[in-house]
């Protein structure tokens, strides 16, 4: 079956107002290196609403422009020098919506193979669609740079959160012994990863510290919420800890955790795409992710609330105005 030459998209003409047109379009072309897939799902996540409302200068592509992060879909086409995917091949990927990169509020979307993986087969599409930006942001902070593993003591900063819950499960998978602060409504999630919650507005720093670690403090810190969640990691780390953040843009004193031998580690998932390098570690780690929901090892939280192409608009203020629980995620086919 021939493709076919147009296809419906979204497009961003104007970050002040931030509204996103459909338009027909022609289906891209797949370069050297690249896939043509045709987009099923399309996962949102915070940097896409910041990015279409002008907030995001690191990564705002020039316009007009297609956004969106995350996707998932089916390969159409292979590149000139693609062998590690078939047409037909159902994939998932943190592979747009940023700079020069075209994303996946569209039919069909030319990406990197090498910032692709199949999707695991025991879920679908739009549960995987669910998955890229938040797991590989928090693999990176606890398995990139903290190395966590079997014996530690780790904390996690908004663990309902998209990359608070992938961080929780990961954690866990590797044997650590997990922690989540959350606010009481949510802390059944928590719960069900496995993980010890933690409400942070019914006691302090100290107090937590002193209950779950003797006073020792936590082992692991990964904080996904910036701000005084932060300012707290410093209080509540362990002698020569490693605190990971992906949401450390405000300034802070490093005092409280330099007194204890603290390593800080920032976590920019969108560098590989923006910078060109480091994106095969992305592929890979999408792999690893796949095998651990074939083995039972994580599952996507995702919103119950569903949008169509159309809805996208709704979708980003969803994920904004905090309405949705667990991710939100746009069904492009």
């Amino acid at each position: 079956m021939s493709l076919p030459t147009t296809m419906r998209a979204l497009v961003l003409h104007d970050y002040a107002s931030g509204q996103l047109i459909e338009q027909q379009l022609p289906v891209p072309k797949a370069g050297p290196g690249e896939v043509l897939v045709r987009v099923v799902a399309s996962g949102v996540n915070p940097i896409d609403y910041k990015i279409r409302t002008g907030n995001a200068p690191y990564a705002m592509p020039e316009l007009p422009a297609i956004i969106g992060t995350d996707l998932a879909g089916v390969v159409e086409a292979l590149g000139a020098g693609v062998t590690c995917f078939s047409i037909g091949d159902e994939v998932y990927g943190l592979t747009g919506g940023v700079r020069g990169l075209q994303g996946s509020l569209a039919q069909y979307a030319a990406v990197d193979a090498q910032l692709l993986a199949h999707k695991p087969r025991n879920i679908s599409l739009r549960q995987a669609a669910a998955m890229p930006l938040v797991f590989l942001t928090a693999w990176e902070g606890l398995v990139d740079r903290a190395k966590v593993g079997a014996g530690h003591k780790v904390l996690v900063h908004g663990g309902a959160g998209g990359v608070g819950h992938a961080a929780v499960q990961i954690a866990r998978s590797l044997g650590a012994e997990v922690f989540a602060t959350v606010s009481a409504g949510k802390r059944s999630i928590v719960e069900g990863y496995g993980a010890t919650a933690i409400d942070y507005r019914t006691g302090s720093v100290a107090d937590y510290v002193a209950a779950h670690t003797a006073g020792a403090g936590f082992d692991v810190i990964y904080d996904t919420v910036g701000g005084a969640s932060l300012d707290a990691s410093f209080e509540a780390i362990a002698p020569y800890g490693h605190i990971a953040s992906c949401a450390a843009f405000g300034q802070h004193s490093l005092a409280a955790g330099s007194l204890r031998c603290m390593t800080l580690s920032g976590v920019f998932v969108l560098l590989p795409m923006l910078s060109g390098n480091g994106r095969a570690h992305h592929g890979e780690i999408l792999k690893a992710a796949a095998q651990m929901v074939e083995q039972g090892q994580f599952v996507p939280l995702l919103d119950e609330q569903r949008y169509a192409l159309a809805e996208a608009h709704a979708a980003h203020d969803a994920v904004q105005q905090g309405k949705a629980l667990g991710k939100v995620v746009i069904d492009i086919a």
